[in-house]
């Protein structure tokens, strides 16, 4: 079953099912500019980190897609410094774009992706609120993951661009990989503990340095994602928006749980587009876990 039949067959509503499609069609226009260039632009993004020339491509093509559609009203992605906001567009949804995670690892041919979260309205609000949220994984496969909460559904692209169902209804297992980003010499003490204990239950360090890919191992084989807060950036590195609040929700939808070391990420409401988190994601035993150490700080 392709994916315009599948959200048909859903009862998915009309118009965010029209967007949906819309990242879907222009995930094979961005997998297919990875021969274009490797280089870097020159310019930085609002975190003060070089950009690379795909980054500033991906984000124009769906930046001027969306433009041209009028799909969305307000728009916000990692390469921007503010929220776009459309010209009569047709409707009020906001989303939320890093139109190309793990950039850096295009000239090594690892695996990169698109992240992406659909709001009712402003982007500035609670992940919770997010009306659906998916993700483009650029690997061997190139494979489209999305909910809109009634459930996790795996797609792979075919030879002709188009999505065809592999899961439905994903749920996360128990498993025992963990993916820790940071320096381990940077840990602060109850993340150090935390880690300690998943090594001494026999958990394996499966970690590439692409959020999606790395998040899209744990959806599929169980255990943790995560890129704590650290001596010196005690508020962490990940974006809130961008990417820790769409793999959040998917996270969660398929039974699993995220949280900032204290408390749902999906829970928190952002002042600014540049919010950035510590974050735990993966299986609840491991997320609760995490938040009992914190929280006796």
């Amino acid at each position: 079953m392709n994916l315009k039949d599948f959200l048909s067959r859903n009862n998915t509503d009309p118009k965010l099912s029209e967007l949906i499609l819309f990242f879907a069609e222009n995930g094979q226009t961005i997998k297919s500019g990875f021969l274009k260039s490797q280089n870097k632009a020159g310019t930085h993004n609002i975190y003060g980190e070089e950009q690379m020339a795909l980054d500033k491509w991906a984000d124009d093509v769906l930046i001027n897609g969306l433009k041209k559609t009028r799909l969305v009203r307000y728009i916000a992605t990692e390469e921007q410094p503010g929220i776009i906001e459309i010209d009569n567009p047709k409707n009020q949804f906001g989303v939320v774009i890093d139109p190309l995670d793990g950039s850096s690892l295009i000239d090594v041919n690892l695996a990169v992706g698109t992240i992406i979260g659909i709001y009712p309205g402003t982007v500035l609000d609670m992940g919770k609120n997010m009306i659906a949220a998916m993700y483009i994984l650029y690997g061997p496969l190139t494979t489209l993951t999305f909910t809109t909460g009634n459930g996790v559904h795996d797609f792979v692209m075919d030879e002709k661009g188009d999505f065809h169902l592999t899961a439905e209804n994903i749920k996360m297992p128990d498993g025992k990989i963990y993916a820790p980003g940071a320096l381990r010499k940077d840990y602060l003490p109850a993340h150090a503990r935390f880690i300690e204990i998943l090594e001494k239950d026999g958990y394996k360090l499966r970690f590439s340095g692409s959020f999606v890919a790395d998040m899209h191992q744990i959806l599929h084989k169980g255990g943790m994602f995560t890129y704590p807060g650290i001596k010196g950036k005690e508020k962490g590195k990940l974006r809130l928006l961008f990417e820790a609040n769409p793999m959040g929700k998917i996270i969660t939808e398929a039974g699993g749980a995220v949280s900032n070391g204290k408390i749902d990420i999906l829970s928190i409401k952002p002042d600014v587009i540049d919010y950035i988190t510590p974050i735990y994601a993966g299986g609840k035993k491991e997320i609760g876990l995490i938040n009992r150490y914190m929280n006796e700080i």
